[in-house]
């Protein structure tokens, strides 16, 4: 058993001011014990972007460095949501996700695979493919605390993906994120409670909250969350920058599999053509 969090942010533009803001809570996160804490996906920049992209970092740039350090510092797992990771093409980085040890090491890395282009509203028109380019394969990793599955927000849609984690042996999955007010009204916790119960892993959301300064002056819909395989909400920030704090027991994972065992359950393959 272990404690974890999930971090709340308001990113903007000043990339100064993020990292200010994610290592307090972090900081205030391990003051409570957690030995896991998590930042929301667009941690170090959520402002225009193509503006993102001339900013994208290597693997060994400072955001990274910063966050080895303050795992190192604080001896806990800490996974950066996601940063602008600079890619091969110049038009275009990756969302990157990148998992800490507690002597600073790097883990794991996750490139988001799924990118959220749509056209919901006026509201919610976005191409990220334009300046994003996407992943290509799931990541999973083992750490001391628990067996971890790797995602990024809209990801979220996609259950395959979190089935293959399972797969991989995934007891804890990460959903660091950015959903905007309008469709996380609708579809945030139950789709959080859906990844939980159909994958029986615990599930932790940090989120990015409020306003932003990016080229569509969005608002993020919040409402970071841990929660338990069995579907429940055992931790939820309010409004504004915060922590989602709660215990993660393995022993939990392991009831849930064993109450309904739905991985020997699973029956239908490919459909005939």
């Amino acid at each position: 058993m272990f404690l974890a969090a999930a971090v709340q942010l308001t990113s903007t533009s000043d990339s100064e001011a993020n990292w200010s803001s994610a290592r307090e809570l972090i900081e205030r996160a391990a003051k409570l014990g957690a030995a896991f804490v998590a930042t929301p996906e667009n941690t170090n920049y959520l402002g225009p972007h193509t503006e993102k992209v001339r900013r994208a970092e290597t693997l060994d740039g400072e955001t990274c460095r910063r966050f080895s350090e303050l795992a190192r510092s604080l001896e806990l797992h800490l996974l950066l949501g996601s940063f602008n990771e600079r890619s091969e093409d110049p038009e275009r980085c990756y969302n990157t996700s990148v998992l800490f040890g507690p002597d600073g090491s790097r883990l794991a890395t996750y490139r988001k695979i799924h990118l959220f282009d749509v056209d919901v509203s006026d509201d919610v028109r976005f191409q990220e493919s334009a300046t994003v380019k996407p992943g290509d394969r799931p990541v999973t990793v083992e750490t001391p605390l628990a067996k971890l599955g790797l995602s990024i927000c809209y990801d979220l849609r996609f259950p395959e993906l979190y089935m293959a984690l399972v797969a991989a042996g995934a007891e804890l999955l990460t959903v660091p994120s950015a959903f905007t007010a309008t469709t996380g009204k609708d579809h945030w916790h139950p789709l959080m409670r859906a990844r939980a119960i159909e994958s029986q892993c615990y599930v932790i959301a940090p989120a990015q909250s409020g306003h932003h300064d990016d080229d569509g002056l969005r608002n993020s819909y919040g409402h970071a969350m841990i929660v338990d395989p069995w579907g429940q909400i055992v931790a939820m920030a309010s409004d504004g920058p915060g922590l989602a704090v709660a215990e993660v027991d393995l022993e939990r994972v392991r009831w849930c599999r064993r109450a309904i065992p739905v991985a020997q359950h699973r029956r239908l393959g490919r459909p005939e053509s």
